[in-house]
């Protein structure tokens, strides 16, 4: 295959794995590689087949539908159990708007200098407006180039002076300590990794991209399952990958530099970056910075188009990125709301760093529940007609909803014991 037929193959699988390491997930892999070192690195080889198969199962239930998760649970399942899931990724995404933004606010504060409440707003802006003036054809364009700017990470890596024999080592070799510290990042890394948002995303995607090129859902055309499945994997596989490595690089970077040198307390990417400086000097801290910014314009558009597909297919409503704004005002209104409210908590009282902590909490409750009603939906033959998943990828996608449900009880059992 050529590499533009390779390129072109990339999309909705590339995108989502890039926005997973958006400002908040570089906070938490900076805080692990500051206060662990390397000892955590091999979680990266362990959930890489976890993410990949739950975003294959997600993108699948998008192109072989031709409707999202919520549009499926609203068919199929009760609409209890839509409305919770839907209300609980709305807290989380808010919050991690929030956290997000306000990450990117204070990047460009430490850059340019200025007020950083005053830069979060105006990114807010800036974001609901590209999603809400940009067709979808170009802003899929936009959001896929925008990924390279995870590339950065790789260049602070490139000039952190990593031991690369310790690095690599620790992949493959597991540092296990029982201790309440080691067992939190844990579960903080799967939680950053493995996030309801980025299924809605996915699954949203897949229909974007269906009827961008006119295309009938697979349900209806099985004849175009084979070619179609294939990119899916190829895309899922590719995106997950790039996160992976960009994960393990911010991992390698600040155990490099910042644990190296006894800096073991980081709360957000941005102080991950201001304490780059003094260590690594101001060409790491300026990629590092920049990063945050770039992750952050790729992010916030992936949290809030996820939270209005959602929304949207819950109340039956059209919502698309490709709709013109009377056509879906509910859509864009949810977009303009969530990314507003995620500004607004920078300017409460609510600690930026215990807000994170509880997403995390929220996404923690709904990742295992969710993932378990997305195994029903794609072994569900009035939602996937005769293409549900194989028996390998049933059971794959069992054991990654257990390693999630096992997660958030470590974490749930931590947290109540402390």
């Amino acid at each position: 295959m050529a590499m533009s037929d390779f390129l072109k193959r990339l999309g909705p699988g590339l995108v989502t794995g890039a926005a997973d390491d958006d400002p908040s997930g570089i906070g938490t892999h900076s805080q692990v590689g500051a206060e662990f070192g390397y000892g955590l690195a091999w979680t990266f080889l362990f959930s890489f087949p976890l993410m990949v198969v739950i975003q294959e199962i997600a993108g699948e239930i998008g192109r072989v539908t031709g409707r999202g998760i919520a549009a499926n649970l609203r068919r199929h399942y009760p609409k209890a159990v839509m409305a919770i899931i839907v209300s609980l990724l709305l807290v989380a995404n808010i919050i991690n708007l929030g956290a997000d933004l306000s990450a990117m606010g204070a990047a460009l504060a430490l850059l340019a200098g200025g007020n950083a409440a005053v830069y979060t707003l105006l990114f807010g802006v800036l974001c609901v407006v590209l999603e809400v003036v940009i067709s979808y054809a170009r802003y899929a364009r936009i959001l896929k180039w925008t990924t390279l700017s995870l590339f950065t990470y790789v260049a602070v890596v490139m000039v952190a002076g990593v031991p690369w024999g310790e690095a690599l080592t620790s992949l493959v070799v597991p540092e296990i300590h029982l201790n309440v510290a080691y067992a939190t990042a844990f579960v903080a890394i799967l939680g950053t990794t493995i996030s309801p948002y980025l299924f809605f995303w996915q699954a949203g995607q897949e229909v974007e991209e269906q009827h961008r090129h006119h295309a009938k859902p697979l349900c209806i055309a099985p004849k175009d399952a084979g070619p179609e499945l294939r990119r899916i994997r190829i895309d899922t596989l590719t995106g997950m990958a790039f996160s992976s490595i960009i994960s393990l690089a911010i991992v390698f970077a600040t155990a490099a530099t910042l644990h190296a040198h006894g800096v073991t307390d980081i709360q957000t990417s941005a102080q991950a970056a201001e304490a780059l400086r003094p260590i690594a000097g101001n060409f790491a801290f300026a990629l590092f910075a920049l990063g945050i910014i770039g992750t952050g314009m790729l992010a916030v558009p992936v949290l809030a188009g996820s939270a209005a597909y959602a929304v949207s297919e819950m109340t039956g409503r059209a919502g698309s990125l490709n709709a013109k704004l009377h056509e879906a005002r509910l859509f864009y209104a949810t977009i303009a709301v969530t990314t507003m409210l995620g500004c607004l908590v920078n300017f409460t009282s609510i600690d930026p760093a215990k807000a994170l902590y509880w997403a995390a909490v929220v996404n923690g409750v709904l990742a295992a529940p969710l993932m378990a009603v997305m195994m029903l939906i794609v072994r569900n033959k009035r939602a996937m007609g005769r293409l549900t998943i194989s028996t390998g990828m049933t059971v794959l996608g069992w054991v990654s909803t257990g390693v999630m449900a096992l997660a958030s009880a470590i974490f749930f059992a931590f947290t109540l014991g402390a």
